[in-house]
């Protein structure tokens, strides 16, 4: 039947309007969903303890620690998200889960360049989570030797800057160590300036690491321009010395605050909004593909015309892309070099595999420093 429209100057009555919910049947439900999570949680957690059973009697937390199967339930966790939490939020929640029952069988151990407090330890915890072991270092030659001497299972240690480039200290202990990069992170870094009393007209020097100074430059120039500026090991260092005078400050990440007891001035302070670093993830082993992966390749060549033209053709050929290329002092010799060559792809990828062995026709020695998943968020 043609539905029956109100006659001529009427107009259907408008819906009641809908009764809102009852807050007690709201909480009601929001802790049965909670039974359900923590059942769920136990239950992944026991699945994850048969994991171990079922590869059989290893040796310790290491072996059970599979990068590439993270990143691979991580990237799922990602597909599947619409909402009404972030990317970033599901990551960090599932993060920790995974962190949890991983350590049901032994806690990792993770080396990082301490003390507490620094961008470094960040970057451990969002890539280990916080069920991970932290052990703080004095230096990145210490993080690379503890873990080459198994005090450690991984260590954690940054890499690049988005506006201050490469640390090369870091670069530099890949031409002698034998580890492998098994995962990158990248970390927003916000910088803050920090100090005991908390007021900016009692500062007559600020500490802080050099980069983190750099980055900060244009801020310090207008607002503390007669202020001596002292660089140390670590912006969490800079954060422990500020801590013991009225008339000096650090410029560090608010976690660094939190950890020494200084009020924040101002913040964050960088040149930069998008500042960031990106963190390498070492241990003693390369892991197969995760799917979306990343090789970073150190390429020791002869001296001779067209070097660089042989270094670059093979991945182009092969449609590999190049995603950063850099050249050091190889030690091999006066004027030697070695290009650090980062890639897209794992090297058991044919098209990888394939521009590598091209490569060997033109280097003098090829060294595979990692293939590891690219970095999600």
């Amino acid at each position: 039947m043609p539905s029956r429209k109100p006659p001529p100057g009427k107009s259907r009555k408008p819906a009641a309007p809908k009764a809102p919910p009852v807050l007690s049947e709201v909480r009601e439900r929001i802790d049965g969903i909670d039974r359900q999570i923590q059942a769920l949680i136990a239950e992944r957690a026991r699945w994850a303890h048969q994991v171990g059973k079922a590869k059989g009697p290893l040796k310790a937390a290491v072996d059970y620690y599979r990068p590439e199967r993270e990143a691979q339930v991580l990237r799922q966790v990602l597909d599947r998200n619409d909402g009404p939490l972030s990317d970033e939020v599901l990551l960090r929640l599932f993060r920790e889960i995974m962190s949890a029952c991983l350590a049901q069988q032994e806690p990792l151990k993770v080396g990082y360049l301490g003390p507490e407090g620094t961008f470094s330890q960040q970057a451990l915890h969002k890539h280990f989570g916080h069920s991970a072991k932290g052990l703080p270092l004095g230096s990145i030659e210490e993080v690379f030797q503890e873990v080459e001497a198994g005090h450690a299972d991984f260590g954690v240690v940054p890499v690049e800057n988005s506006g201050q480039g490469t640390i090369q200290s870091t670069l530099d202990m890949f031409l002698t160590s034998s580890l492998k990069i098994c995962g990158e992170v990248e970390l927003a870094v916000h910088q803050y300036l920090m100090s005991r009393t908390g007021r900016l007209e009692d500062i007559e020097r600020v500490y802080s690491h050099p980069m983190s100074l750099a980055q900060s430059k244009a801020w310090l120039r207008q607002h503390l321009p007669r202020a001596e500026k002292i660089a140390v090991s670590s912006n969490a260092e800079a954060a422990r010395r500020a801590r013991n005078a009225d008339d000096s400050a650090a410029i560090a990440g608010e976690n660094a605050g939190h950890v020494y007891g200084l009020k924040s001035i101002a913040g964050p302070i960088e040149d930069r909004p998008d500042n960031t670093t990106r963190f390498l993830v070492l241990g003693r082993e390369l892991f197969p593909p995760s799917g979306h992966d990343r090789s970073s390749l150190l390429v020791y060549v002869r001296d001779q015309p067209g070097a660089l033209y042989n270094v670059l053709s093979p991945f182009a050929r092969h449609g590999v892309s190049m995603n950063r290329i850099e050249s050091r002092p190889a030690h091999t010799g006066r004027w030697q070099y070695a290009f650090f060559i980062d890639v897209g792809g794992h090297v058991q990828d044919g098209p990888v595999a394939d521009a590598l062995a091209e490569l060997g026709e033109y280097a003098t020695d090829i060294k595979v420093l990692g293939s590891y998943p690219v970095a999600l968020l």
